[in-house]
């Protein structure tokens, strides 16, 4: 399976079966992403295979070891070596025409934002809204 970054720059190929889904909630990752949590896998480094040069890729790393890559370009998250163990981290959402299974396992839920947790009133919408009068009037039949 291959997988890219937002503008292409950055590409990449696992090889093998797609272990498991994990999503982590901590701050770190929270902050990292943007949203609600990380969705990742992790895969042996010699199932990871670069497919692009790496220069355009820059390292952010806290003293704790946490450690986020990302493409310059773009500014996605994408594949590093976690720590120092033999296993890559792979941001799930860089993975192009993989049938992914759900998420098999949720860290960190006691640092979880206290907006993720999902309601019965929240609203799905197969696509985005056109305007945000859209997005509102989409709510009002919800709430009816």
């Amino acid at each position: 399976m291959k997988g890219e970054c937002l503008c292409g720059k950055v590409k990449f190929e696992i090889k093998g079966e797609l272990p498991n889904l994990y999503q982590c909630h901590c701050s770190l990752c929270r902050k990292a992403t943007g949203s609600a949590a990380n969705a990742a896998t992790l895969v042996r480094e010699e199932c990871f295979l670069w497919l692009s040069d790496q220069s355009c890729i820059s390292s952010f790393q806290k003293p704790t070891g946490y450690r986020s890559d990302f493409c310059l370009v773009c500014g996605s998250p994408v594949p590093n070596k976690l720590k120092d163990t033999s296993l890559m981290w792979i941001p799930a959402g860089l993975l192009d025409g993989v049938t992914l299974s759900q998420v098999s396992v949720h860290l960190h839920l006691t640092s979880a934002a206290t907006w993720a947790k999902e309601s019965d009133s929240c609203v799905w919408l197969k696509d985005g809204p056109d305007s945000l009068d859209a997005l509102n009037q989409a709510l009002q039949r919800k709430n009816r």
